[in-house]
């Protein structure tokens, strides 16, 4: 009786160790392929995630446009009442309009 229940534990032990072999030789196989997959996905942008970055870029750009607007009109006020120091601080704040508005499409109209 002993030899039998050890032939069959040997052969229910084989059936379980083949299962376990196939799946780790699957994973062995497939695995240069998930790795590569995974790299491609980390190096490359979708187009929603540039637009995402596209936006965000308008909307800082807008924010600095605004703020260097509001100083510069302040400023251009306080020189039309003689104020030196402000015709210097306007003066340099219309160039980094202008520069920072060098970048922004311009939407042209037809009439």
């Amino acid at each position: 009786m002993r030899p039998l229940t050890t032939i069959l534990s040997a052969v229910m032990l084989a059936v379980m160790l083949s299962g376990c072999l196939a799946r780790a030789a699957v994973d062995v196989v497939t695995l240069p392929v998930r790795a590569v997959g995974s790299g491609v996905d980390a190096v490359t942008t979708s187009q929603s995630e540039a637009d995402e970055k596209r936006g965000r870029e308008i909307r800082r750009r807008e924010e600095r446009l605004g703020k260097l607007d509001r100083s510069y009109r302040k400023h251009n006020e306080r020189c039309a009442r003689g104020d030196d120091q402000a015709c210097t601080a306007a003066r340099a704040e219309y160039a980094e309009i202008q520069d920072a508005m060098s970048g922004v499409p311009v939407e042209r109209y037809r009439d």
